[in-house]
């Protein structure tokens, strides 16, 4: 079957809290340290007592962020990471705080653009996963079609059980359908995987390389901040190239580049969510394939076929 997502734009939602918070305490005029243990006190969320306590000894806020989101490993171990280990806009925070910090940027104003870029985000996921709740719930009770013809012909009073576990064809039935069966809900599966996929990290080196800027750094200085935010984070650079074109561009008509970096931004994401909706709107469709490439040979196999072999090894051995 196709197993239900963990609600990840909730996470992302919870984070988006935070950033919002941390801006209007810093517009507000509280120090980043006790802003930072404001929320601590008012969250039993590790990650803030570690941003806390990282602030008030003057280190690495964005490392300790990092640092209490990663998963865990034990000792010896490599670590392998994969994409649900840990809570994307955790890492988002840091690494926009990390080029902040670096680069002199307000630090509330770019919280407060960070914030609404994370809502839009997590907006972005409710709609992919609203999307996909149809198909998905089609796509389970289709898959489970043949097992329910099954348990009905043992109803209607038919030997389907002993002549899919007694006779040789119907053995040979029964590992066909769970074969087609499993196949299904791979093949389902893998088209629900991908097309719940989106590009989270679209116009995310814009935002950051806007709020270096925003700093009075350089552009060759803000773009190595950047790079060394996203390596230090772990976070893929996707924007290369849409980041020499906007540079480009506001060289030759001499318009602010923080704006333009900005607007990109905000231009990638909404292609993003464009694709994202396209590819949950095709799902519906694409279910069809698996569903009747495999589905269909199943409900046959376990379903009609024993109901056939029950009727005609009993008749013939009541003419016997």
């Amino acid at each position: 079957m196709l197993r239900a997502r963990v609600d990840d734009a909730a996470e992302v939602d919870e984070v988006a809290a935070v950033v919002e918070r941390l801006a209007v305490l810093l517009s507000a005029g509280v120090p980043a340290s006790t802003a930072w243990r404001y929320l601590s006190e008012a969250s039993d969320a590790p990650v803030l007592d570690a941003a806390a306590t990282a602030a008030e000894h003057g280190t690495s806020v964005a490392l300790a962020v990092d640092a209490a989101t990663s998963p865990s490993i034990a000792p010896g171990r490599r670590r392998v990471e994969h994409p649900g280990d840990r809570v994307r806009g955790w890492a988002v925070l840091a690494a926009a705080w990390s080029v902040a910090s670096e680069s002199g940027a307000p630090l509330s104003a770019t919280l407060r653009e960070l914030g609404s870029s994370l809502r839009d985000e997590a907006h972005l996921r409710r709609e992919i996963r609203t999307s996909l709740s149809a198909p998905a719930a089609s796509a389970r009770l289709v898959l489970a079609l043949p097992l329910v013809a099954l348990a009905f012909g043992s109803v209607l009073g038919f030997d389907t059980a002993g002549v899919l576990l007694g006779n040789p064809i119907g053995v040979l039935c029964l590992l066909l359908g769970l074969a087609f069966l499993a196949i299904a809900r791979r093949w389902s599966a893998s088209l629900a995987r991908r097309a719940a996929a989106f590009d989270d990290d679209a116009g995310l080196e814009l935002e950051l390389l806007a709020i270096a800027m925003a700093g009075g750094a350089s552009v060759e200085r803000a773009r190595a901040c950047v790079a060394s935010a996203l390596a230090a984070h772990r976070i893929p650079p996707a924007s290369g190239a849409a980041v020499a074109e906007t540079i480009s561009l506001a060289e030759r008509a001499g318009a602010p580049l923080v704006d333009l970096l900005r607007a990109e931004a905000r231009r990638h994401r909404r292609i993003a969510r464009t694709e994202a909706a396209t590819r949950g709107a095709a799902l519906g469709v694409r279910l069809m394939l698996p569903l009747g490439a495999c589905v269909l040979p199943a409900f046959v196999l376990l379903g009609v076929a024993p109901l056939l072999i029950s009727v005609v090894t009993g008749t013939l051995g009541g003419a016997a």
